[in-house]
């Protein structure tokens, strides 16, 4: 590793990937994990795609940004996993620089759409709680899709500004302790001012992560104020279950991503941090149609009554 982490003056070409490579017995059961993830994402989220697309009772505002939910996980999963499975069992793999930038830029722009679409989907429980009666006026098709076509094309956005922002010269450093080209491995790698470099991506995290994350917040306590005003036990049980699977996905999405991006940054890439960002960006994909399917009981009746009509 001593000649891969020599320091010249020449400008980088290529990254090298460590991921695994100082853990080869690692490397065959993260590589079995990655393809039983990746097979249960890809099959559990067309699943509810189809379900939401055939069932017409599921076509309301909340199943339409499910549905969106399960898109977006469905390209996240495959912006990463596919690259990670073919150097699966390769030491010290390489990337070239416009690759390894093409990579950071379409992983923080999924990032960044999943969350401003969460705070849509929590918008829509809001709406949907706490003023029943004008609900399919106020979520109609055209807003819907506004707001969703919104949560991409600012993503987009937010997604360009590190690419403009973060040095493009590394002198000479291009070892990445991670599997992939994650925004915060290339930053310790940035030969210039490092707090500057540390700052930008604390302001980034910031925007992208604590705000939507507010909204949510915000949003879920004027839904339990309006939810405390109802005087039946049984609507109040009601309207708390429409959002439960949404609140999971919320923390364990949040959850883990806070951790990784909003926490001081050290120039030592840690094994934690890796695990943790695998989970953030791989796992998290998967457990979404799992917790919407297991939690949800229109979703669950939907695929009671398509499975009944192929059997008859």
């Amino acid at each position: 590793m001593e000649s891969l982490t020599s320091v010249n003056t020449t400008e980088v070409t290529e990254f090298i990937l460590v991921g695994l490579s100082n853990h080869p017995k690692a490397q065959i059961a993260f590589f079995c994990a990655l393809v039983m993830i990746y097979s249960v994402t890809l099959v559990g989220n067309g699943v509810i795609i189809f379900v939401v697309r055939i069932d017409g009772q599921l076509h309301t505002p909340m199943y339409f940004f499910l549905s969106n939910l399960s898109f977006l996980d469905i390209c996240y999963s495959t912006s990463s996993v596919p690259h990670l499975l073919s150097n699966g069992f390769r030491d010290f793999p390489t990337i070239s620089y416009t690759s390894c930038y093409a990579q950071m830029t379409v992983s923080l722009f999924l990032g960044m759409t999943e969350c401003l679409l969460l705070a849509v989907m929590a918008y829509d429980r809001l709406v949907a709680i706490s003023n029943p009666l004008r609900y399919t006026l106020l979520m109609n098709n055209r807003v819907c899709l506004q707001m969703a076509m919104s949560t991409w094309v600012s993503a987009f956005l937010l997604a360009v500004m590190p690419i403009i922002a973060i040095p493009a010269r590394y002198c000479g450093h291009n070892v990445i302790d991670h599997f992939s080209c994650e925004i915060q491995a290339l930053l310790k790698l940035v030969c210039s001012d490092t707090p500057m470099s540390l700052i930008l991506g604390l302001v980034i995290s910031v925007c992208t992560l604590p705000l939507p994350f507010s909204f949510i917040l915000i949003s879920y306590i004027r839904i339990v104020i309006a939810v405390l005003r109802i005087r039946s036990t049984e609507a109040k049980l009601k309207a708390f279950s429409t959002c439960s699977s949404h609140l999971t996905v919320v923390t364990i999405f949040f959850g883990t991503a806070i951790y990784m991006y909003v926490k001081p940054q050290s120039k030592e890439s840690q094994d934690q941090d890796k695990i943790i960002s695998v989970f953030y960006g791989v796992v998290t994909p998967m457990l979404n149609p799992l917790i919407y399917t297991l939690r949800n009981k229109d979703v669950k009746g939907a695929l009671r009554k398509i499975t009944r009509r192929k059997e008859s």
